[in-house]
């Protein structure tokens, strides 16, 4: 909250000292070191057409502002994050997550944005921004992590992961990492995360994204309006978009569960499972042979 503040009270710091243009620029540097652990001027060039005359002067700008948050490596000829890094701006954890899965890596929202007339749920599960950074930084400079991490079954304890992906489950948000205690892949829920550290040591093998087979696999799903609790199929083939009353879904074997759960889909051989809330039937069950993560798919059984 404290960290929250001081980047919002920074914000409007900024607004009085730079241009839209210039505070965007700025952001993007924040973002940019936040979020990948590291920066060059060359980026900075590409993204925003400059000259790199102007692109030096955005950096020291920068620098100017936070310098404690960033160095300069003369080998790499790389800025780079700092122990001490605290971001300048304020990124917010739902937007940031949204920005992340569609690529966009510029920060920055628009001031005095329209609204559209569009709500959603608010969500329940929101991850420590601070987590989501360290994250995003240590996949893709393909490093091992340190985590304390609570789990349901045996509490909090100190773990060492190697984390390959940022999942959003439908639910909430967990990343896809190697657990070096259990020797597998395995899913952490973001939230239950309350420390983290990136380790210097690299990745070993078999422990990176190309060795994960359940991430890997990809299953065919075969979903159709429920046989017997659904009277009007054309509804159901309408809310999905069905060609031919079935609906036809490539996923991750590892994301299956997830995604059969989010739906309520019936996975049970006979379409046997009763209530409203089970609006379609999984059509090909043995697709799911092997997969992992499919004790939370409705009415499914090995």
């Amino acid at each position: 909250m404290v960290s929250s503040y001081l980047s919002s009270h920074t914000e409007s710091n900024l607004e009085r000292r730079y241009t839209y243009a210039q505070r965007q620029r700025l952001s993007y540097i924040d973002f940019k070191l936040f979020f990948t652990g590291s920066l060059t001027r060359a980026e900075i060039v590409s993204h925003f057409k400059l000259g790199v005359a102007a692109a030096t002067r955005d950096i020291n700008y920068y620098k100017q502002e936070a310098p404690e948050n960033v160095y300069y490596d003369h080998k790499q000829k790389c800025y780079f994050i700092s122990d001490e890094f605290e971001p300048l701006f304020a990124h917010d954890p739902r937007k940031t997550l949204i920005k992340l899965a569609n690529q966009i890596s510029d920060g920055f929202d628009p001031i005095n944005s329209v609204h559209f007339p569009v709500e959603s749920p608010s969500p329940l599960n929101i991850p420590d921004i601070h987590v989501v950074a360290k994250l995003s930084q240590a996949i893709l400079r393909l490093k091992t992590v340190s985590i304390i991490y609570t789990s349901l079954s045996s509490g909090s304890k100190s773990r060492v992961i190697i984390p390959h992906s940022i999942v959003d489950n439908g639910l909430r948000w967990h990343v896809r990492a190697y657990d070096q205690a259990s020797k597998s892949f395995r899913d952490f829920v973001l939230t239950r995360i309350t420390k983290i550290n990136i380790k210097s040591e690299s990745i070993k093998a078999g422990e990176s994204k190309a060795d994960d087979h359940q991430w890997n696999r990809v299953v065919p799903l075969r979903i159709i309006p429920h046989p017997n609790n659904v009277e009007f199929s054309t509804a159901i083939a309408l809310d999905y978009a069905m060609e031919n009353n079935t609906l036809l879904i490539e996923t991750r074997a590892a994301l299956a569960g997830y995604l059969l759960r989010r739906l309520n889909v019936d996975c049970t051989d006979g379409a046997s499972l009763v209530g409203a809330e089970y609006q379609l039937w999984l059509e090909n069950q043995t697709s799911l042979f092997g997969a992992e993560n499919l004790s939370i798919a409705p009415g499914y059984k090995a």
